[in-house]
């Protein structure tokens, strides 16, 4: 009986054959597409990021962690509004708070062209056209304004305008928009003192090797408030035109976790938590006079 059959069999599969020989083609496209669309989601897979350490996420910052970004100098302790944002955009990944590994990336270094050993890097660097020429840059987490602090005594805590500050002698940490504001927007007839770090420009401000000195405003706040009482928040500046001023996290150039590091920040802002953690850890850094 199988005998019988046989010819049957060989008949069907010379059939399937052949037609898989006239039509393979057609089909391998069609089911190539599904998989095309399941690699893109799978690409952004809670905790399944090709990420710089399998099953880790590297993140990058300065040190000192200055606050009120950062508490006590410890970056991984979840404290401080940097902080908090980094492991909120982890847990939107699907990585837990262990899965987070701190790598010290000095300020300039994190936008500086070359490839990066962070899978993302936070250390309030504000997105710009230049420096996208090297990094990429997530959806921005934080909305930033200028300020000016200057110690109490000094002639520029009476500044009431931008022309005002034009006959002080200002300072700022170098690689930053605060030292753009100076050169570009104040454009002081003293060319303005430049320093590695922020501890650097506060010492000269504290010593009066400045008159004052230009940082974000919740850094102002916190500085006037917790390490140079003698110093007041001056004022602020007014937006530039165009786009807000934005801080953005860091990427390589090249980096495929772009898409899904902006997707976790625009979730984040969507759901309330960017604006919780803000109220949470910049609160007091609101009202200070426009300086126009």
């Amino acid at each position: 009986m199988h005998l019988a059959n046989r010819p049957l069999v060989t008949a069907l599969c010379s059939a399937v054959a052949l037609c898989a020989a006239l039509t393979g083609c057609a089909p391998q496209a069609e089911e190539k597409a599904p998989d095309r669309a399941a690699g893109a989601t799978a690409s952004c897979a809670p905790g399944k990021l090709a990420t710089q350490v399998s099953g880790k996420l590297t993140v990058g910052t300065d040190k000192p962690a200055y606050a009120p970004w950062f508490a006590d100098d410890e970056p991984s302790n979840g404290k401080g509004f940097e902080s908090a944002v980094a492991y909120a955009v982890a847990k939107e990944l699907g990585y837990g708070r262990d899965a987070v590994v701190w790598q010290h990336v000095p300020f300039n270094s994190a936008f500086a062209p070359g490839a990066k050993k962070f899978d993302f890097d936070i250390n309030q660097v504000s997105v710009s056209e230049e420096r996208k020429k090297a990094v990429a840059f997530s959806s921005g987490y934080y909305d930033v304004r200028q300020a000016v602090v200057a110690l109490k005594s000094s002639k520029a805590a009476k500044a009431k305008s931008v022309a005002d500050l034009k006959d002080v002698k200002l300072g700022a940490q170098v690689g930053t928009t605060s030292l753009d504001f100076i050169e570009n927007l104040v454009n002081p007839a003293e060319k303005p003192a430049v320093y590695q770090r922020n501890d650097f420009a506060k010492s000269a401000l504290k010593t009066g090797q400045v008159d004052a000195i230009v940082v974000d405003l919740p850094t102002a706040f916190y500085i006037t408030g917790a390490e140079v009482p003698e110093a007041e928040v001056v004022g602020q500046f007014a937006d530039s035109p165009g786009e807000p001023e934005q801080f953005g996290l860091v990427l390589d150039k090249e980096s495929a976790l772009t898409s899904c590091v902006s997707g976790a920040v625009d979730a984040l802002r969507k759901d309330g938590t960017l604006a919780a953690l803000e109220k949470e850890w910049l609160s007091d850094a609101v009202d200070a006079p426009v300086l126009k």
